[in-house]
This record gives C-alpha cells, structure tokens and sequence, in this order.
C-alpha cells in the first residue's frame, strides 16, 4: 500500500510545487480513502488498489495544482492541510 502512496505523493508534488512532501501524502491518503469508502458505500464489490490508483491518479490530473488553495474548517482535517509552517519538497 505504501507504494502505492509513494507513487502518487511523487506525482501530485510534480503537478503542485506549493504543497510540501507530508502534505501531499496527506492529499494521497485522504483521495485514496474517499474513493474506497465511497465506492463501498454505494454497495460495489472492492476492484482493487489498481483501480483505486487509477482513480486518485486522474483526481490528481484534474485538481492537483490547486490543491493547496483547499481551505477545511473539519478540525479532523485543518490541522493537516491549512498549515503554511510546512517545508517545501
């Protein structure tokens, strides 16, 4: 699974040089487990992590460079995505 993510954190730092290494990967996991939960709370079998990649990858191809612009009042989430201390890759 970690290459997974791996491979998709390096791919959305290409499409967007704002956002630092952790918070790239934050964006990876967070895509990731939003497709899987919402693909399973719609009643479809699980297609596996290479759908799964192929989804976040196309996520990423579309919203990637704006990424960074995203602004969350979830508490769950700001203190993840919101931060402007984060080095940059």
């Amino acid at each position: 699974m970690n290459d997974y993510y791996e491979k998709l954190t390096a791919y959305l730092l290409e499409k967007n040089d704002s956002l630092s290494y952790a918070q790239a990967k934050t964006w990876v996991e967070l895509l990731w487990d939003d497709f899987e939960t919402s693909y399973a709370k719609a009643g479809y079998n699980y297609k596996g992590k290479e759908v799964t990649e192929k989804i976040v990858t196309q996520w990423i191809n579309q919203y990637g460079a704006n990424l960074h612009e995203f602004v969350t009042n979830n508490p769950k989430y700001k203190h993840l995505l919101n931060q402007n201390d984060y080095l940059q890759h």
